[in-house]
This record gives structure tokens, C-alpha cells and sequence, in this order.
């Protein structure tokens, strides 16, 4: 199990529901949430096999911002 986290622009719950419904369909085997109060509003995803880049780009393309987080 691989845990990824990241830091991105995503300020409201609504926002937060919609984009973890997003991966949540592309990659319904992850584990996923927010952590809004982190002054980087925290995205973790936990998962097998986790491509970061593809998180990335989904999230990118609901156009917000999403960088990982070392």
C-alpha cells in the first residue's frame, strides 16, 4: 500500500466532495481525502500501485491545482 500526498487550491467542501468523487471513479481501489485546515490543503491518496502524475492530471483538469508533495 502506497500513500501520496499533495498539496493543492481546493478551499471549499464542496469542492473537496467533487474532486475526491472524481479519482474516487477512476481509482475506486483508493483510499482518499482532504485535509482543508493544512495550510497546503493535504490531498492523500492511499492505494496500490499509484501513478502520482495521473492524480495530478485529474485534478489539474477540474482546474485546480495539485503538486506532490515530497
Amino acid at each position: 500500500m502506497n500513500v501520496e500526498v499533495f498539496k493543492t487550491n481546493v478551499q471549499k467542501e464542496e469542492d473537496k466532495n467533487y474532486v475526491i468523487a472524481v479519482i474516487q471513479a477512476q481509482f475506486p481501489n483508493c483510499k482518499i481525502n482532504f485535509d482543508l485546515e493544512d495550510c497546503d490543503k493535504i490531498l492523500r491518496v492511499e492505494g496500490v500501485d499509484l501513478e502520482p502524475n495521473h492524480i495530478i492530471n485529474y485534478v489539474n483538469c477540474l482546474g485546480y491545482i495539485c503538486v506532490k508533495l515530497e
